[in-house]
Protein backbone atom coordinates (compact mmCIF):
# COMPACT_ATOMS: atom_id res chain seq x y z
CA UNK A 1 0.00 0.00 0.00
CA UNK A 2 1.04 3.82 -0.44
CA UNK A 3 1.16 3.74 3.34
CA UNK A 4 4.31 1.28 2.68
CA UNK A 5 6.12 3.40 0.92
CA UNK A 6 8.57 5.18 3.32
CA UNK A 7 9.03 1.50 4.80
CA UNK A 8 10.29 -0.10 1.69
CA UNK A 9 12.41 2.76 0.84
CA UNK A 10 14.08 1.89 4.43
CA UNK A 11 14.15 -2.05 2.94
CA UNK A 12 15.99 -1.16 0.12
CA UNK A 13 19.13 0.93 1.91
CA UNK A 14 17.32 3.85 -0.08
CA UNK A 15 17.90 7.56 0.98
CA UNK A 16 14.47 9.28 -1.39
CA UNK A 17 12.88 8.35 -4.41
CA UNK A 18 12.04 10.16 -7.69
CA UNK A 19 8.77 9.00 -10.00
CA UNK A 20 9.20 11.28 -13.21
CA UNK A 21 8.05 10.98 -16.84
CA UNK A 22 6.36 12.72 -19.45
CA UNK A 23 2.94 13.00 -21.64
CA UNK A 24 2.33 9.10 -21.85
CA UNK A 25 0.48 7.27 -19.03
CA UNK A 26 2.33 6.77 -15.94
CA UNK A 27 1.69 4.50 -13.91
CA UNK A 28 3.93 4.85 -10.86
CA UNK A 29 3.51 8.73 -10.93
CA UNK A 30 -0.40 8.32 -11.10
CA UNK A 31 -0.25 5.83 -8.13
CA UNK A 32 2.13 8.12 -5.98
CA UNK A 33 0.05 11.59 -6.91
CA UNK A 34 -3.21 9.56 -5.97
CA UNK A 35 -4.55 10.05 -9.64
CA UNK A 36 -3.84 13.59 -10.05
CA UNK A 37 -4.34 14.18 -14.01
CA UNK A 38 -0.76 15.79 -15.10
CA UNK A 39 1.19 15.70 -17.80
CA UNK A 40 4.14 16.51 -16.35
CA UNK A 41 5.46 16.68 -13.23
CA UNK A 42 8.11 14.75 -11.01
CA UNK A 43 7.32 13.40 -7.63
CA UNK A 44 10.22 13.60 -4.75
CA UNK A 45 10.51 11.76 -1.46
CA UNK A 46 12.92 11.32 1.02
CA UNK A 47 12.65 8.74 3.83
CA UNK A 48 10.83 10.42 7.13
CA UNK A 49 9.52 13.71 4.88
CA UNK A 50 5.96 13.93 3.13
CA UNK A 51 6.28 13.92 -0.91
CA UNK A 52 6.62 16.64 -2.61
CA UNK A 53 5.37 16.78 -6.34
CA UNK A 54 6.99 19.79 -8.74
CA UNK A 55 4.97 20.50 -11.61
CA UNK A 56 4.49 22.81 -15.03
CA UNK A 57 3.25 25.86 -13.84
CA UNK A 58 0.02 25.59 -15.88
CA UNK A 59 -0.60 22.20 -14.17
CA UNK A 60 -1.03 23.72 -10.64
CA UNK A 61 -4.45 23.34 -10.22
CA UNK A 62 -4.96 19.62 -11.19
CA UNK A 63 -1.44 18.81 -9.13
CA UNK A 64 -3.00 20.41 -6.23
CA UNK A 65 -5.69 17.97 -6.11
CA UNK A 66 -3.13 14.74 -5.65
CA UNK A 67 -3.29 15.95 -1.70
CA UNK A 68 0.28 16.54 -1.73
CA UNK A 69 2.70 19.11 -1.00
CA UNK A 70 2.89 21.16 -4.98
CA UNK A 71 5.10 23.20 -5.87
CA UNK A 72 5.87 24.82 -9.52
CA UNK A 73 9.17 24.31 -11.46
CA UNK A 74 9.09 28.25 -11.89
CA UNK A 75 9.09 28.60 -7.99
CA UNK A 76 12.10 26.17 -7.89
CA UNK A 77 14.33 27.73 -10.35
CA UNK A 78 13.98 25.37 -13.39
CA UNK A 79 14.02 28.40 -16.06
CA UNK A 80 17.58 29.66 -14.52
CA UNK A 81 19.32 25.94 -14.02
CA UNK A 82 18.03 25.87 -18.49
CA UNK A 83 19.70 29.08 -18.65
CA UNK A 84 22.99 27.85 -17.21
CA UNK A 85 23.35 24.25 -19.00
CA UNK A 86 22.43 26.90 -22.24
CA UNK A 87 19.17 25.24 -23.39
CA UNK A 88 20.25 21.51 -22.93
CA UNK A 89 16.88 20.69 -21.13
CA UNK A 90 18.55 16.95 -19.83
CA UNK A 91 20.86 18.49 -18.13
CA UNK A 92 18.93 21.37 -16.91
CA UNK A 93 16.54 18.60 -14.97
CA UNK A 94 19.78 17.00 -13.39
CA UNK A 95 20.31 20.70 -11.94
CA UNK A 96 17.60 21.51 -11.16
CA UNK A 97 16.92 18.21 -9.51
CA UNK A 98 19.84 18.91 -7.43
CA UNK A 99 18.24 22.41 -6.24
CA UNK A 100 14.65 20.27 -5.35
CA UNK A 101 16.65 17.60 -3.59
CA UNK A 102 18.69 19.84 -1.44
CA UNK A 103 15.18 22.42 -0.61
CA UNK A 104 14.28 18.47 0.68
CA UNK A 105 17.46 18.48 3.20
CA UNK A 106 19.12 15.82 1.12
CA UNK A 107 22.65 16.80 -0.18
CA UNK A 108 23.68 13.55 -0.53
CA UNK A 109 22.43 9.65 -0.58
CA UNK A 110 20.90 6.62 -2.49
CA UNK A 111 18.16 7.67 -4.69
CA UNK A 112 15.57 5.14 -6.56
CA UNK A 113 14.20 5.88 -9.68
CA UNK A 114 11.23 5.65 -11.00
CA UNK A 115 8.30 6.24 -13.73
CA UNK A 116 7.66 6.08 -17.53
CA UNK A 117 9.71 8.29 -20.25
CA UNK A 118 11.11 8.61 -23.53
CA UNK A 119 13.84 5.33 -23.52
CA UNK A 120 16.22 7.89 -25.37
CA UNK A 121 15.67 10.75 -22.59
CA UNK A 122 15.91 8.26 -19.92
CA UNK A 123 19.07 7.17 -20.65
CA UNK A 124 20.34 10.58 -21.67
CA UNK A 125 18.78 11.77 -17.92
CA UNK A 126 20.38 9.03 -16.14
CA UNK A 127 24.16 10.07 -17.66
CA UNK A 128 23.42 13.72 -16.73
CA UNK A 129 22.87 12.56 -13.05
CA UNK A 130 25.62 10.74 -13.02
CA UNK A 131 27.59 13.37 -14.37
CA UNK A 132 26.37 16.96 -12.57
CA UNK A 133 24.87 15.35 -9.43
CA UNK A 134 27.81 12.96 -8.46
CA UNK A 135 27.52 13.33 -4.34
CA UNK A 136 24.29 11.33 -5.35
CA UNK A 137 23.76 7.58 -6.28
CA UNK A 138 20.93 7.15 -9.05
CA UNK A 139 20.10 3.66 -8.96
CA UNK A 140 17.30 1.35 -10.72
CA UNK A 141 15.32 -1.97 -10.21
CA UNK A 142 15.07 -4.11 -12.78
CA UNK A 143 12.43 -6.27 -10.93
CA UNK A 144 9.99 -6.35 -7.57
CA UNK A 145 10.19 -2.74 -7.29
CA UNK A 146 9.28 -0.78 -4.81
CA UNK A 147 6.07 0.46 -6.87
CA UNK A 148 5.11 -2.54 -7.48
CA UNK A 149 5.74 -3.87 -3.79
CA UNK A 150 3.33 -0.98 -2.51
CA UNK A 151 0.98 -1.92 -5.12
CA UNK A 152 1.08 -5.48 -4.33
CA UNK A 153 -1.95 -5.12 -1.70
CA UNK A 154 -4.52 -2.21 -2.12
CA UNK A 155 -5.79 0.24 0.66
CA UNK A 156 -9.98 0.60 1.41
CA UNK A 157 -10.01 3.12 -1.39
CA UNK A 158 -8.63 1.69 -3.90
CA UNK A 159 -10.64 -1.18 -3.42
CA UNK A 160 -13.85 0.50 -3.49
CA UNK A 161 -12.64 2.13 -6.96
CA UNK A 162 -11.94 -1.18 -8.34
CA UNK A 163 -15.45 -2.68 -6.86
CA UNK A 164 -17.34 0.35 -8.78
CA UNK A 165 -15.45 -0.89 -12.12
CA UNK A 166 -16.31 -4.06 -11.72
CA UNK A 167 -20.19 -3.39 -11.01
CA UNK A 168 -19.65 -1.70 -13.99
CA UNK A 169 -17.72 -3.95 -16.47
CA UNK A 170 -20.72 -6.76 -15.18
CA UNK A 171 -23.26 -4.30 -16.40
CA UNK A 172 -21.67 -4.16 -19.80
CA UNK A 173 -21.43 -7.87 -20.13
CA UNK A 174 -24.51 -8.39 -19.30
CA UNK A 175 -25.67 -5.69 -22.10
CA UNK A 176 -23.61 -7.91 -24.31
CA UNK A 177 -25.55 -11.35 -23.83
CA UNK A 178 -28.61 -9.52 -23.73
CA UNK A 179 -27.95 -8.08 -27.24
CA UNK A 180 -26.76 -11.02 -28.80
CA UNK A 181 -29.84 -13.36 -27.18
CA UNK A 182 -32.16 -10.99 -28.75
CA UNK A 183 -30.73 -11.76 -32.60
CA UNK A 184 -31.93 -14.09 -35.40
CA UNK A 185 -30.56 -16.90 -36.84
CA UNK A 186 -30.37 -17.38 -39.99
CA UNK A 187 -28.64 -20.48 -40.97
CA UNK A 188 -25.29 -20.41 -39.24
CA UNK A 189 -25.66 -16.88 -38.92
CA UNK A 190 -26.96 -14.01 -36.53
CA UNK A 191 -29.13 -11.41 -38.01
CA UNK A 192 -30.40 -8.17 -36.55
CA UNK A 193 -33.94 -7.06 -37.09
CA UNK A 194 -33.23 -5.50 -40.55
CA UNK A 195 -31.56 -9.14 -41.35
CA UNK A 196 -28.16 -7.55 -41.64
CA UNK A 197 -25.64 -9.81 -40.63
CA UNK A 198 -24.01 -9.21 -36.91
CA UNK A 199 -20.08 -9.43 -36.69
CA UNK A 200 -17.61 -9.24 -33.36
CA UNK A 201 -17.00 -5.39 -35.20
CA UNK A 202 -20.46 -4.70 -34.11
CA UNK A 203 -20.31 -6.16 -30.28
CA UNK A 204 -16.74 -4.83 -29.64
CA UNK A 205 -18.62 -1.47 -30.66
CA UNK A 206 -21.69 -1.73 -28.65
CA UNK A 207 -19.00 -2.40 -25.35
CA UNK A 208 -16.98 0.29 -26.19
CA UNK A 209 -19.95 2.52 -26.23
CA UNK A 210 -21.68 1.00 -23.11
CA UNK A 211 -18.43 1.05 -20.99
CA UNK A 212 -17.90 4.93 -22.10
CA UNK A 213 -21.60 5.81 -21.05
CA UNK A 214 -20.36 4.08 -17.41
CA UNK A 215 -17.39 6.53 -17.36
CA UNK A 216 -14.88 3.15 -18.61
CA UNK A 217 -12.75 2.85 -21.45
CA UNK A 218 -11.75 -0.15 -23.64
CA UNK A 219 -8.23 -1.19 -23.36
CA UNK A 220 -8.29 -3.63 -26.39
CA UNK A 221 -11.18 -6.51 -25.52
CA UNK A 222 -10.60 -9.90 -26.58
CA UNK A 223 -13.78 -11.15 -28.69
CA UNK A 224 -12.37 -14.14 -30.49
CA UNK A 225 -14.70 -16.77 -31.88
CA UNK A 226 -13.89 -20.53 -33.56
CA UNK A 227 -9.97 -20.96 -34.54
CA UNK A 228 -9.33 -17.24 -32.72
CA UNK A 229 -10.61 -18.30 -29.59
CA UNK A 230 -8.23 -21.24 -29.17
CA UNK A 231 -5.06 -18.28 -29.23
CA UNK A 232 -5.31 -16.59 -25.78
CA UNK A 233 -4.84 -13.14 -26.67
CA UNK A 234 -6.08 -13.41 -30.19
CA UNK A 235 -8.37 -10.13 -30.42
CA UNK A 236 -10.69 -11.63 -33.07
CA UNK A 237 -11.67 -10.52 -36.60
CA UNK A 238 -13.77 -7.34 -36.66
CA UNK A 239 -15.58 -8.21 -40.17
CA UNK A 240 -15.97 -12.13 -38.53
CA UNK A 241 -20.29 -12.82 -38.42
CA UNK A 242 -21.30 -14.35 -35.31
CA UNK A 243 -22.04 -18.04 -35.94
CA UNK A 244 -24.31 -20.05 -34.09
CA UNK A 245 -22.52 -22.94 -32.28
CA UNK A 246 -18.95 -21.84 -32.50
CA UNK A 247 -17.14 -20.99 -28.72
CA UNK A 248 -16.41 -17.32 -28.01
CA UNK A 249 -14.01 -16.38 -25.89
CA UNK A 250 -14.78 -13.01 -24.36
CA UNK A 251 -11.90 -10.87 -22.50
CA UNK A 252 -13.62 -7.50 -20.91
CA UNK A 253 -10.50 -5.82 -19.21
CA UNK A 254 -11.68 -1.87 -18.65
CA UNK A 255 -10.53 0.94 -16.80
CA UNK A 256 -11.82 4.09 -15.61
CA UNK A 257 -12.00 7.30 -18.18
CA UNK A 258 -8.66 8.00 -18.97
CA UNK A 259 -6.25 6.07 -16.85
CA UNK A 260 -6.96 4.20 -13.60
CA UNK A 261 -7.86 1.14 -12.00
CA UNK A 262 -9.26 -2.01 -14.12
CA UNK A 263 -11.86 -4.98 -13.98
CA UNK A 264 -10.73 -7.99 -15.49
CA UNK A 265 -13.32 -10.78 -16.79
CA UNK A 266 -13.93 -13.78 -19.16
CA UNK A 267 -16.42 -15.32 -20.45
CA UNK A 268 -16.63 -18.10 -23.04
CA UNK A 269 -19.93 -18.59 -24.82
CA UNK A 270 -21.56 -20.49 -27.98
CA UNK A 271 -24.57 -18.80 -29.37
CA UNK A 272 -27.25 -21.27 -29.57
CA UNK A 273 -26.04 -24.14 -28.93
CA UNK A 274 -22.43 -25.62 -28.14
CA UNK A 275 -21.04 -28.17 -29.45
CA UNK A 276 -20.40 -31.64 -27.46
CA UNK A 277 -16.31 -31.58 -27.42
CA UNK A 278 -16.32 -27.93 -26.52
CA UNK A 279 -19.24 -28.46 -23.60
CA UNK A 280 -16.73 -31.08 -22.13
CA UNK A 281 -13.66 -28.81 -22.26
CA UNK A 282 -15.80 -26.00 -20.79
CA UNK A 283 -16.66 -28.43 -17.61
CA UNK A 284 -13.24 -29.18 -17.51
CA UNK A 285 -11.92 -25.50 -17.02
CA UNK A 286 -15.25 -24.75 -14.98
CA UNK A 287 -13.58 -27.65 -12.37
CA UNK A 288 -10.27 -26.19 -12.82
CA UNK A 289 -11.49 -22.99 -11.73
CA UNK A 290 -13.21 -24.12 -8.35
CA UNK A 291 -10.53 -26.04 -7.70
CA UNK A 292 -7.85 -23.39 -7.54
CA UNK A 293 -10.66 -21.38 -5.36
CA UNK A 294 -10.18 -24.22 -2.62
CA UNK A 295 -7.19 -23.97 -2.69
CA UNK A 296 -6.36 -20.82 -1.99
CA UNK A 297 -5.07 -19.68 1.59
CA UNK A 298 -4.39 -16.62 2.96
CA UNK A 299 -0.28 -16.58 3.52
CA UNK A 300 -0.04 -19.17 1.41
CA UNK A 301 2.37 -19.47 -1.36
CA UNK A 302 -0.08 -18.50 -4.97
CA UNK A 303 1.85 -20.84 -6.98
CA UNK A 304 -0.24 -23.85 -5.45
CA UNK A 305 -2.83 -22.62 -6.81
CA UNK A 306 -1.52 -23.22 -10.13
CA UNK A 307 0.13 -26.24 -9.19
CA UNK A 308 -3.28 -27.54 -8.15
CA UNK A 309 -4.75 -26.49 -11.86
CA UNK A 310 -2.02 -28.10 -13.59
CA UNK A 311 -2.76 -31.65 -11.51
CA UNK A 312 -5.90 -31.02 -12.73
CA UNK A 313 -5.00 -30.90 -16.61
CA UNK A 314 -2.85 -32.99 -16.39
CA UNK A 315 -4.61 -35.63 -14.85
CA UNK A 316 -7.86 -34.96 -17.65
CA UNK A 317 -4.86 -35.57 -20.72
CA UNK A 318 -3.99 -32.09 -21.63
CA UNK A 319 -1.03 -31.04 -22.11
CA UNK A 320 0.66 -27.75 -19.47
CA UNK A 321 3.53 -25.72 -19.67
CA UNK A 322 4.60 -27.77 -17.15
CA UNK A 323 4.32 -31.15 -18.81
CA UNK A 324 5.27 -29.97 -22.38
CA UNK A 325 6.83 -26.01 -21.98
CA UNK A 326 6.70 -25.68 -25.29
CA UNK A 327 2.96 -26.36 -26.17
CA UNK A 328 0.62 -24.20 -28.11
CA UNK A 329 -2.66 -25.87 -27.18
CA UNK A 330 -4.09 -27.37 -23.92
CA UNK A 331 -2.91 -24.64 -20.72
CA UNK A 332 -0.57 -22.54 -21.85
CA UNK A 333 -0.41 -19.81 -19.63
CA UNK A 334 -0.56 -18.87 -15.75
CA UNK A 335 -3.41 -18.96 -13.07
CA UNK A 336 -3.92 -15.11 -12.93
CA UNK A 337 -2.21 -12.33 -11.68
CA UNK A 338 -2.73 -8.66 -9.98
CA UNK A 339 -4.91 -6.25 -11.21
CA UNK A 340 -4.88 -2.67 -10.18
CA UNK A 341 -3.85 0.55 -12.27
CA UNK A 342 -1.81 -1.66 -14.74
CA UNK A 343 -3.88 -5.26 -16.22
CA UNK A 344 -1.12 -7.19 -15.11
CA UNK A 345 0.24 -6.65 -11.53
CA UNK A 346 1.62 -8.29 -8.50
CA UNK A 347 0.98 -11.06 -7.49
CA UNK A 348 1.80 -13.44 -10.17
CA UNK A 349 -0.61 -17.43 -9.85
CA UNK A 350 2.59 -19.22 -11.92
CA UNK A 351 4.73 -22.43 -10.78
CA UNK A 352 7.00 -20.65 -12.41
CA UNK A 353 7.74 -17.78 -9.68
CA UNK A 354 7.49 -18.96 -5.93
CA UNK A 355 7.90 -16.09 -3.85
CA UNK A 356 4.36 -14.54 -3.83
CA UNK A 357 1.78 -14.93 -1.29
CA UNK A 358 -1.69 -14.25 -1.14
CA UNK A 359 -2.16 -11.13 1.22
CA UNK A 360 -4.97 -9.15 2.87
CA UNK A 361 -5.90 -6.69 -0.69
CA UNK A 362 -4.40 -8.37 -3.42
CA UNK A 363 -7.14 -7.80 -6.22
CA UNK A 364 -6.23 -10.70 -8.68
CA UNK A 365 -7.71 -12.61 -11.06
CA UNK A 366 -8.51 -16.40 -11.25
CA UNK A 367 -8.55 -17.73 -15.02
CA UNK A 368 -7.99 -21.38 -16.38
CA UNK A 369 -8.30 -22.01 -19.93
CA UNK A 370 -7.74 -24.65 -22.69
CA UNK A 371 -7.15 -23.96 -25.98
CA UNK A 372 -7.16 -26.16 -29.51
CA UNK A 373 -6.92 -23.80 -32.33
CA UNK A 374 -6.61 -26.65 -34.56
CA UNK A 375 -10.08 -28.29 -33.24
CA UNK A 376 -11.57 -24.64 -33.69
CA UNK A 377 -12.14 -23.51 -30.33
CA UNK A 378 -10.65 -22.32 -26.83
CA UNK A 379 -12.17 -21.81 -23.48
CA UNK A 380 -11.41 -19.83 -20.46
CA UNK A 381 -13.09 -18.55 -17.57
CA UNK A 382 -12.05 -15.62 -15.25
CA UNK A 383 -13.11 -13.89 -12.14
CA UNK A 384 -11.47 -10.73 -10.28
CA UNK A 385 -11.11 -11.59 -6.78
CA UNK A 386 -10.42 -9.41 -3.62
CA UNK A 387 -8.63 -10.58 -0.48
CA UNK A 388 -11.14 -9.13 1.83
CA UNK A 389 -10.41 -7.94 5.29
CA UNK A 390 -11.20 -11.30 6.91
CA UNK A 391 -8.84 -13.34 4.66
CA UNK A 392 -11.13 -14.17 2.35
CA UNK A 393 -11.16 -14.81 -1.17
CA UNK A 394 -14.26 -12.46 -2.14
CA UNK A 395 -15.02 -12.85 -6.29
CA UNK A 396 -16.19 -9.18 -7.52
CA UNK A 397 -17.82 -10.86 -10.96
CA UNK A 398 -20.62 -12.16 -10.20
CA UNK A 399 -22.11 -12.40 -13.80
CA UNK A 400 -23.22 -15.89 -14.63
CA UNK A 401 -21.01 -18.53 -16.02
CA UNK A 402 -23.00 -20.08 -18.40
CA UNK A 403 -21.56 -21.57 -21.85
CA UNK A 404 -24.59 -21.30 -23.75
CA UNK A 405 -26.60 -18.31 -24.56
CA UNK A 406 -29.99 -18.85 -25.92
CA UNK A 407 -31.81 -16.88 -28.78
CA UNK A 408 -34.69 -15.82 -27.96
CA UNK A 409 -35.83 -16.42 -31.47
CA UNK A 410 -34.48 -19.73 -32.98
CA UNK A 411 -36.79 -20.47 -36.08
CA UNK A 412 -34.23 -19.40 -38.73
CA UNK A 413 -32.28 -23.23 -37.68
CA UNK A 414 -33.72 -25.26 -40.16
CA UNK A 415 -32.91 -22.37 -42.81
Amino acid sequence: MKSDVDRLMRDRGLDAIIVTGGEEFNTARYYLSNGARITHGSIFQVVGKPALLVCNRMELEEAAKSGLDVLTDVELGFYDRYKEAEGNSIRGTALHWSDVLARLGLKAGRIGLYGTWQVNQTIALYEALKTDLAQYEFVYEAENTLIEEAMLTKDAAEIARIKTVAERTNAVMEIAWDFIAGLRRVGENLVDEDGRPVTIGDVKNLVRRELMARGLEDTNMIFAQGRDAGFPHSRGEADMPLQVGQAIVFDLFPRELGGGYHHDMTRTWCIGCAPQEVRETYETVLEAFDISVEAFGLNKPTHLMQEAVLDHFERAGHQTTRSHPSTMEGYVHSLGHGVGIDIHERPSISHLRQDDICQIGNILTIEPGLYYPERGFGVRIEDLFVVDEKGELVSLTPFRKDLVIPLADDSGAAQ
